[in-house]
C-alpha cells in the first residue's frame, strides 16, 4: 500500500519529509525486525525512546518512519505526527483494509470479568449461529481454534493483523476485553464498538495510574470519546453514576437490584454452579442455570447478556449460550485431582478478586479453606499487604509463594504480603519456590480440604528475573500428583 494513502485518515499528521509515493508493505514498533519495505513507529514509551532505534530500523528495511520529532541523521522518509501511538492505530487499521469495520465489535472493560463476559458472550452468539472471534488475556480465538497472544489488548499492529485474519474467515462477531492500558496508550483510536460494557472497578495497576481516578478515567474512554455506539453497567457498581454522567449514548444497566433494566432473582449458589432468574425490566424472564459458581459469574452472566440484547438476540439463545460455557481458562476451574480434597485454578491476582473466590470458595468447603497465592513483582505494591490481609481473614492456610517476581527480589514482595496477614490471626507458611508451595499444600491437605491456587490462572509461564520460565499449574499438579503416589 502506497504511503500517501494510509496517510488520508490520519488527522495526526503534521507534514511529511520525503517522498509520499513510497509503497509500504509491513509495520513494526521492533527495530530489529527484519522488513522489506517496512515503516517503523517511533514514540517515548515508559522505559525507552524509540526514535533513539530508528537507524537501526532503517539498516533492517524501514524505508518509512513516524516520528513525533524530525530525525536529521536518519535517512528515510519521516512522517511527523502529533501522537505516534493514535497514529499508529490509525496507519494500522489502514493497512489491514478497516477489518474492524467488516465485523460487529463488542468490548469489555473492567478490573474483573473481562475474560468470563467475553467467553459467555461469544458463546451466546454461537447459540445465535454466528461466527465469533475473542481477543483477551487468555488468548485470541476463532470458533474454537486457539491464536497465539501476548497483551489483554495487542499493539494496534498485532491487533489490526488478527482483525483482517478474522474478517477474511467469516468471523461476524468480535467479544474482546478492552484494558484500561490500552485505551489510555490510545491503541484502539478509530475504532468503533457497537456496543461495550463497564463490569466494576478495583484496586490494581496503580503502579500505572497513579490514582484509582486516573484508572477510572481510563476506562471511560470506551464511552466518552466515541469508540461505541451503545453502553451496558453494572448498576451495582459504585462507580458507574461517575462513568455513565455526561454520555451521549444509548445505556443499559444490570445488577442485582431492582432499579436495574437488566437483573437477577432467586439467585442459588452451590460448588457446581449457579442458578437464576433473569428479568428484564420485569417484562421477560428467564431461568438460568450456570455450570460457574460464584456471585461474580452472577454479574459475568448479567454483562454478557446485556450485551447479547443490544446485539438483537432473543432471550431464549441467551439462555441456551449461558448454560452451555462450564469455565473460561483459569477462572475458578475445578483441577481433576482424584483426590480426597479438591484443587481450584484462579486468576485472582488482585484483592478485590482474592476476596471474591475466597468467599464463594468457602460457601461449599466442607473442610479448610488453603489459599496459595503471591503478588506481581514490578507492579502496583500497594495491594500486597491487602491481599495479605484478605487471605488472613477468609482462609485457614495461606500459603505465600511467588506469582511473577519479574526483576524484584521475590522475598521482598513476600515479606509486605506478610505485613498484612500479621495483622489477623490467619495461619500461614512462607514458601517463595511456587511448586514446592504446591507441593506443601498438597501434602497437607485432607478429605473436605480445598486448596485455591490464586494469581497464575491461564498462564503457563512464570517471569523469573525478567525471564519466562515455562510453569502451567495444570501440569505443576499433575506431576506433583504423580510425584507423590
Amino acid at each position: 500500500m502506497y504511503l500517501k494513502d494510509l496517510l488520508l485518515d490520519v488527522p495526526e499528521v503534521l507534514d511529511v519529509r520525503g517522498d509520499d509515493g513510497i509503497e509500504i508493505k509491513a509495520l513494526s514498533a521492533d527495530s530489529r525486525k527484519q522488513l522489506e519495505q517496512g515503516m517503523f513507529f517511533c514514540f517515548s514509551g515508559a522505559n525507552f525512546d524509540a526514535h533513539d532505534f530508528a537507524g537501526q530500523a532503517v539498516e533492517n528495511g524501514s524505508v518509512a518512519l513516524v516520528v513525533e520529532r524530525y530525525l536529521p541523521d536518519v535517512q528515510a522518509v519521516q512522517v511527523r505526527v502529533s501522537d505516534g501511538r493514535a497514529a499508529m492505530a490509525r496507519i494500522a487499521s489502514a493497512f489491514h483494509g478497516h477489518p474492524d469495520k467488516r465485523m460487529r465489535m463488542v468490548g469489555v472493560t473492567g478490573t474483573k470479568g473481562k475474560t468470563t463476559t467475553t467467553y459467555l458472550l461469544k458463546s451466546i452468539c454461537e447459540a445465535a449461529g454466528m461466527k465469533c472471534g475473542l481477543i483477551g488475556t487468555t488468548g485470541n480465538m476463532i470458533g474454537a481454534r486457539m491464536l497465539e497472544s501476548r497483551l489483554t489488548t495487542p499493539d494496534p499492529i498485532e491487533l489490526y493483523d488478527t482483525l483482517h485474519t478474522m474478517a477474511d474467515e467469516g468471523v461476524q462477531v468480535v467479544c474482546m476485553e478492552v484494558s484500561a492500558h490500552a485505551l489510555a496508550l490510545h491503541k484502539l483510536v478509530g475504532m468503533t464498538f457497537e456496543a461495550a460494557a463497564y463490569t466494576n472497578l478495583s484496586l490494581d495497576h496503580l503502579d500505572f495510574f497513579g490514582t484509582m481516578e486516573h484508572y477510572r478515567d481510563a476506562k471511560r474512554m470506551l464511552f466518552a470519546d466515541g469508540l461505541c455506539r451503545n453502553a451496558a453497567f453494572n448498576a451495582d457498581e459504585e462507580t458507574t453514576p461517575v462513568v455513565m454522567g455526561g454520555l451521549a449514548l444509548p445505556c443499559m444497566t444490570f445488577g442485582i437490584s431492582e432499579n436495574a433494566d437488566l437483573y437477577a432473582r432467586d439467585i442459588e449458589i452451590t460448588e457446581n454452579g449457579v442458578s437464576f432468574m433473569l428479568n428484564l425490566r420485569g417484562l421477560h424472564s428467564a431461568e438460568i442455570h450456570l455450570k460457574m459458581t460464584g456471585m461474580f459469574n452472577v454479574y459475568n452472566a448479567l454483562a454478557a447478556t446485556a450485551l447479547a440484547m443490544i446485539l438483537g438476540i432473543d432471550l431464549e439463545t441467551i439462555k441456551r449460550g449461558l448454560e452451555a460455557v462450564r469455565s473460561a481458562p483459569g477462572r475458578i476451574e475445578m483441577l481433576e485431582t482424584n483426590t480426597p480434597y479438591r484443587m481450584i485454578l484462579d486468576y485472582s491476582h488482585s484483592p478485590d478478586a482474592l476476596d471474591n473466590i475466597l468467599r464463594t470458595v468457602r460457601t461449599f468447603t466442607r473442610g479448610r479453606l488453603i489459599a496459595l497465592f503471591g503478588c506481581g513483582g514490578d507492579r502496583d505494591r500497594q495491594k500486597r499487604p491487602v491481599m495479605g490481609r484478605i487471605s488472613g481473614q477468609l482462609a485457614d492456610l495461606s500459603v505465600l509463594t511467588s506469582d511473577n517476581p519479574r526483576r524484584e527480589d521475590p522475598m521482598q514482595i513476600l515479606d509486605a504480603i506478610e505485613d498484612g496477614i500479621r495483622e489477623t490471626n490467619g495461619e500461614y507458611v512462607v514458601i517463595e519456590n511456587r511448586r514446592e508451595a504446591i507441593r506443601y499444600a498438597m501434602s497437607v491437605a485432607r478429605e473436605g480440604d480445598v486448596i485455591v491456587l490464586c494469581g497464575k490462572g491461564h498462564e503457563t509461564y512464570q517471569d523469573i528475573g525478567g525471564v519466562k520460565h515455562p510453569f502451567d499449574e495444570k501440569i505443576v499438579v499433575a506431576e506433583l500428583l504423580t510425584e507423590m503416589e
